[in-house]
């Protein structure tokens, strides 16, 4: 049991690396282009499956459900205050947001931290995140999850295995991707234009 012990913490510490790098590369880079003029093939949702409905309380107590956002193209964001991986994507949901929103496009964050509204409250009021060159707040809602919910969410196969987890879903209502740990966020946007 040990020798599996120390292969999956060998493992993990190669993909925390090859994120590293990665990052690194695309900070040395500049910002990426996320205008080209190159046109994006429509995804065809026919063969997906249905995401079944999440209901979630609003940081202002507010009722949300998934199937109010029917028709948008929506990423689910499981996240959680204590994340670095987290947050170090969020400046990049922001920017989405920012760019597709108007197009049909929702972020949904979920908050995953144990105690819930009165940690991740003061978080979203006083965080400030980096987006081309200026300092925004999150400007998506943020829903306090429920780890029963989400494991109905992720279809009772025992909820939510790391943070970030993210879903991506079609406006017909269809899981189009998973992505456990950070998105890329370049293949992302990608998808959300394919989409929209």
């Amino acid at each position: 049991m040990k020798r599996y012990s120390w292969i999956f913490v060998a493992v993990a510490m190669l993909a925390a690396v090859a994120v590293t790098v990665r990052r690194t590369a695309r900070s040395a880079a500049g910002s990426r282009d996320t205008h080209s003029t190159a046109p994006v093939a429509k995804l065809s949702t026919a063969n997906m499956k249905p995401v079944p409905d999440l209901s979630l309380k609003d940081l202002s107590g507010k009722q949300i459900d998934l199937k109010e956002f029917r028709g948008k193209v929506v990423l689910v964001n499981f996240w959680a205050t204590w994340c670095d991986p987290c947050r170090e994507e969020i400046p990049w949901l922001i920017d989405l947001q920012k760019k597709y929103g108007a197009r049909g496009f929702q972020v949904l964050g979920v908050a995953m931290d144990d105690e819930g509204a009165k940690v991740v409250q003061p978080f979203v009021e006083k965080e400030r995140f980096e987006v081309d060159g200026q300092k925004l707040a999150m400007n998506y809602p943020i829903l306090i999850g429920d780890p029963d919910e989400a494991d109905k969410f992720f279809g009772g196969m025992g909820g939510i295995v790391g943070l970030p987890t993210s879903v991506l879903i079609s406006p017909d209502g269809k899981r189009v991707r998973s992505v456990i740990g950070p998105v890329d966020p370049d293949k992302l946007e990608r998808d959300i234009q394919s989409l929209l």
